[in-house]
């Protein structure tokens, strides 16, 4: 849990990077508006977690899952993120099957040539 109220900020450098590519190129943004963003979004971030967590202890589960952070945006008036939500769920899905794949794929080729560097010694 978090020791100090602070601890529950998200990284400015994070929502400044977020803010700079959500508008146009040429406006800046005061420090002061960055730092009002970040803790906005840090409120957001754990009103959508607090009602993410009653849908799972009402399931009889201690653990939140996707479903659960999708119903409670739901549940919370904020439905029009839904959508973009599940795609990006959807895109992450994909990228972790990659590397998922990508990684048995370099394990299976180092165990071939394990194989064959053994029986080159073999013979």
């Amino acid at each position: 849990m978090a020791e100090k109220l602070e601890d529950l900020n998200l990284p400015i450098a994070v929502v400044a990077r977020l803010v700079k590519e959500g508008l146009p190129e040429g406006v800046s943004v005061t420090k002061e508006a960055k730092t009002a963003v970040a803790r906005a979004a840090s409120v957001f971030v754990l009103y959508i977690t607090s009602s993410a967590n009653t849908i799972a202890m009402r399931n009889k589960r201690k653990t939140i899952n996707s479903d659960d952070v999708l119903q409670a945006v739901v549940d919370t008036e904020y439905e029009w993120l839904e959508d973009p939500l599940k795609e990006s769920l959807e895109d992450f899905k994909k990228v972790q099957k990659q590397r998922k794949e990508s990684a048995a794929r370099k394990r299976l080729s180092k165990d071939r040539r394990t194989e064959d560097d053994d029986e080159d010694e073999d013979s």
